[in-house]
């Protein structure tokens, strides 16, 4: 799960800080996809040894070039907020990709960074939870008599 996001971003970053023509783009777009299993820190790390080379080589004169560095890794943190947590981590933990991504906006409006940390495993141990309480409520006989198979009365 998490670490084919990892992998996708470090891929992501690489390509395309090479492609803006980052010198050692392809390093620090691996360095930051490695790291990028703590939520925020791969993309902010990574955006600020980015720019911060991207300043020196380029210098101001062309901030095009700096520009684009940090559009890389705001294409990747979107990505990896929108698509690639959702779709791997949540196929992994048995949630909807919606769950997931509804799950990590609550835990970080609720406990900031370490709600974004805890919100993945805290929605599959509910999510666990739910199943379970479902399935032995579908095979008690409270849910028999509800569907109307269950012995005498309570129908008209």
């Amino acid at each position: 799960g998490q670490a084919s996001v990892c992998l996708t971003l470090a891929v992501l970053y690489g390509i395309g800080l090479t492609v803006v023509g980052l010198n050692s783009g392809l390093l620090v777009g691996i360095a930051a996809g490695a790291v990028s299993f703590v939520p925020y820190f791969g993309a902010a790390s990574g955006m600020i040894v980015g720019l911060a080379i991207a300043f020196f080589q380029f210098g101001l004169e062309n901030w095009g070039h700096i520009a684009a560095v940090a559009g890389v890794f705001l294409l990747g943190q979107t990505l990896e907020s929108y698509v690639l947590t959702p779709r791997f981590v949540g196929d992994r933990v048995g949630l909807h990709p919606l769950w997931i991504i509804f799950a990590l906006m609550a835990g970080g409006a609720l406990f900031g960074f370490t709600g974004v940390l805890l919100a993945v495993p805290a929605a599959a141990v509910i999510g666990v939870l739910i199943r379970y309480v479902l399935g032995r409520y579908k095979k008690s006989r409270l849910y028999d008599h509800e569907i109307g198979h269950g012995g005498g009365g309570g129908g008209s």
